[in-house]
């Protein structure tokens, strides 16, 4: 396994993510377009209301479409984020300087100059032992090094937090969408309070089906999203916690020398 380089908070490029997002919203288009509406209509027809029983009419719906298309792109968010943590999870626990004779004091310069050198310098956990390196090479002191340590990996801890600022609105727009589609059924409902009245009660129903099935479709969708979340979240600390730990157990004995 070969570390690829990354920034800290392993984001893909925008221009990746653009592609996922047209992807995923084209492809659910095609589906709805093809399958579930197709599928919705001939329930419907055949039962004249809106069956909750049906699959296919609990996920009719524009709400429901727009909160599964963004279900799409958050999952692959999340899961290139976690393909990556994984992928590189043995990096962050090396010690990058086990050429070094640990018996005999640390070759500043030649250190800093053999991990500046690396193509993997802008890792986060290679960005730590530089920028811890650099520390003591100026104060010539442990502790301060150290120091430079913890600083480093609240930044990156700090990082990965805010690179995950996108998949958290997506969470939070979901369920938000999906009682759009509530308000919107009611809506719809109480304007056919008149033919309710009458007697004619089919288009309240189908209203108030829309208005209960969005809002299924988006909390089913947001409780996946948020076990997914918690997932990434316990890579991303074990991420810090291993690049802490690197640092404090092979790269201090270095510097004690």
């Amino acid at each position: 396994m070969k570390p690829s380089r990354n920034d800290a908070a392993m984001n893909p490029g925008m221009g990746t993510s653009v592609i996922v997002l047209l992807i995923a919203f084209t492809v659910v288009q095609l589906v709805y377009a093809g399958i579930i509406r197709p599928a919705a209509d001939q329930v419907i027809a055949a039962e004249g209301t809106m069956s909750v029983a049906s699959i296919w009419v609990i996920l009719n719906g524009v709400e429901q479409q727009i909160c599964i298309s963004l279900m799409l792109v958050a999952i692959f968010l999340m899961g290139y984020k976690i393909w990556r943590l994984v992928d590189e999870e043995a990096f962050y626990q090396r010690d990058f300087l086990a050429d070094h004779d640990k018996d005999k004091p640390l070759n500043v310069n030649a250190a800093l100059a053999q991990l500046e050198g690396s193509r993997y310098r802008d890792n986060p956990a290679l960005n730590t032992w530089i920028m811890c390196i650099r520390r003591f090479k100026h104060t010539k002191n442990v502790q301060h090094a150290a120091d430079a340590i913890e600083s480093s990996v609240e930044n990156v801890a700090s990082q990965l937090e805010n690179g995950n600022n996108m998949i958290r609105y997506m969470i939070w727009a979901i369920p938000s969408i999906g009682f759009v589609g509530t308000v919107r059924g009611i809506g719809q409902a109480l304007a056919q309070a008149d033919d309710a009245l009458a007697g004619d009660i089919a288009g309240m129903t189908a209203s108030l089906g829309l208005a209960f099935n969005s809002t299924l479709v988006a909390l089913l969708i947001s409780l996946l999203l948020m076990y997914l979340m918690h997932l990434l979240n316990n890579r991303q600390d074990t991420m810090v916690l291993n690049i802490q730990n690197s640092c404090e157990k092979s790269l201090l004995s270095h510097l004690h020398r």
